[in-house]
């Protein structure tokens, strides 16, 4: 008799189109270009864009001239805010922003499609059967599924849905590991994992993701 803890350890499946229901869109040449494209303005609309430093009209000193135009033998000045006195304004200097960058559907479908047919043809994407037991988190038990599957040593991104709480909060502390919900797949954690992984639970709406993707391209 197979325990359960056997049952939640069992090898992961490798996953083909035929097991998802989807046909592979022919991928467009411009693919690459697109990908650079879109993980140019991911970095780019990361940044806080908070840095600043203030300039002469910001920093807090008296407006008076320092000491008369003439007769002192010194250079003329007329104020204390000038960026050639200590304590005075930067010149030129950084100023807080934000900057947004966009990309088109059509272009986030072709590096979306792109990436799945590398990674169903690579046998990267794998569906694992296990489930939390109990009303805990369980990180020990993550570890024990990841790592009987060969994948201990790997960059993975698992596939979850928002409401599993449970499993999220197993997985979120194992360090190769990068999670992401069902809704919000971008380019560069897809690209920068080794695997992609859900479970065999949400296989359903693994295949609704990216029949999206697939469906909608043209």
């Amino acid at each position: 008799m197979v325990s359960s803890k056997e049952k939640q350890t069992e090898k992961s499946k490798s996953v083909s189109p035929k097991d998802l229901g989807i046909t592979l869109p022919e991928i467009k040449q411009d693919a690459d270009v697109a990908f650079a494209l879109w993980i140019r303005a991911l970095l780019q609309n990361w940044r806080q864009g908070t840095v600043g430093c203030k300039g002469r009209s910001d920093v807090s000193r008296t407006g008076k001239k320092p000491f008369k135009q003439k007769g002192t033998g010194r250079a003329r000045a007329g104020d204390a805010r000038s960026p050639l006195w200590r304590g005075g304004g930067v010149t030129f200097g950084p100023q807080a922003r934000t900057r947004i960058l966009k990309v088109t559907k059509g272009a986030k479908k072709t590096v979306l499609n792109k990436l799945l047919s590398d990674y169903l043809n690579q046998k990267r994407v794998l569906a694992l059967d296990w489930s939390v037991d109990g009303e805990k988190p369980q990180t020990s038990a993550a570890f024990d599924v990841l790592k009987h599957a060969n994948l201990a040593d790997k960059k993975v991104l698992i596939f979850l849905p928002k409401e599993d709480v449970m499993s999220y909060a197993s997985f979120r502390n194992l360090p190769y590991v990068r999670l992401a919900f069902f809704d919000q797949a971008q380019a560069l954690d897809l690209a920068n994992s080794d695997f992609w992984i859900f479970f065999k639970k949400d296989k359903d709406k693994f295949k609704e993701m990216v029949l999206r993707w697939t469906t909608s391209a043209s």
